[in-house]
């Protein structure tokens, strides 16, 4: 069954998406505020985002429920209208299992939750700790909350999310698993992981421990392996860009390949190997970035696409300690245009 599953997954991607160009390149688009307006799609379901309401109806069609976080200037959220609920077979899967509703983390709509309580749109997309857009929450046929997804993925990874809901697979094992075979039957690009200048040289044993003693920077861990063309896409992109080579600067950086047994220190003490640690992290996307403060506490991870724009901001969120004030770092980005 799950051989068929990525069989068909290979046949959608190679069908569906051509690197010839890049302009059929689902990592290759610019991640700049947009100017003008996003139109969700007419078959989105119209609701009253009474969210309980909305299940149930959807659950007594046989599908599940998606609730899409979205902003209307959004470059990702254009990019997953255009390019995965823009591809006809996504969209074709995803209204056969799902209804999906939208909310505008700026909008002023009122939300009804599950438990009844009512916020507007902005209020409920911080509560619900939405930190990038677009991001998803599942809920299968039955009503029961399965996954939630931060930020915009490739399409094979999208449609494969969608999957590991319908499909019932969240009950037997974790995304980042179900994704490793998905993205090891999809693996191409180069051979050795992208080097930078950023990252701190390789060491026997790479020590990141802060729980005895704290360090003065935060750290930021890339989480990467070979033959991860999204990897390359990062270093060929915003990894050269004097802005951010400059923001990485004020920090420790380390590059992590996830498909070594090399000994690693974890920030919080503990001593095991880079594999072990990336599965203990549930990682389900390549690159991850995680940043750790100078106690070695996780405080913020980027786990999907992240191009220029958004890994300036996000880096700039964690050198101000914006994630201590905020509790969203959408929350913290609006607030921090408004001062300019």
């Amino acid at each position: 069954m799950l051989k068929k599953i990525f069989q068909n997954l290979i046949l959608f991607f190679l069908a569906s998406n051509s690197f010839a160009s890049v302009d059929k390149n689902p990592l290759a688009f610019d991640d700049t505020p947009l100017h003008s307006q996003l139109i969700l799609p007419d078959w989105f379901k119209l609701s009253f985002l009474d969210l309980k309401d909305s299940l149930e109806e959807a659950n007594a069609s046989g599908r599940g429920l998606i609730i899409y976080f979205e902003r209307k200037n959004c470059a990702y959220c254009k990019a997953q209208l255009e390019i995965n609920w823009g591809t006809a077979d996504i969209v074709d899967y995803t209204k056969k299992h799902f209804d999906v509703i939208a909310i505008d983390v700026k909008g002023q709509k009122i939300v009804t939750d599950f438990n009844g309580d009512t916020y507007n749109e902005h209020d409920y997309a911080v509560k619900m700790k939405t930190d990038f857009t677009p991001s998803f929450l599942f809920f299968d046929r039955n009503g029961h909350s399965s996954l939630k997804l931060h930020g915009y993925r490739p399409p094979y990874q999208f449609r494969a999310a969608l999957e590991f809901v319908a499909d019932d697979h969240y009950h037997k094992e974790s995304l980042a698993s179900y994704m490793a075979r998905a993205e090891k039957a999809m693996s191409f690009g180069q051979e050795e992981l992208n080097d930078n200048e950023i990252f701190e040289a390789k060491q026997k044993i790479t020590n990141l421990d802060r729980s005895h003693k704290p360090d003065n920077k935060p750290l930021a861990v890339f989480f990467e392996h070979p033959k991860c063309h999204a990897c390359d896409i990062l270093h060929a992109d915003p990894m050269n860009e004097t802005e951010i080579i400059n923001q990485l600067m004020k920090m420790r950086v380390v590059q992590i390949d996830t498909t070594l047994n090399d000994t690693v220190i974890t920030p919080s003490g503990e001593k095991t190997t880079n594999k072990i640690w990336a599965e203990k992290l549930s990682l389900s996307f390549a690159p991850t970035i995680i940043f750790f403060d100078n106690h070695g506490h996780q405080i913020f991870r980027i786990e999907s696409v992240v191009k220029f724009n958004r890994l300036k901001n996000v880096l700039q969120f964690i050198l101000e300690d914006g994630y201590k004030s905020y509790p969203t770092f959408q929350l913290w980005r609006e607030k921090s245009y408004e001062r300019r």
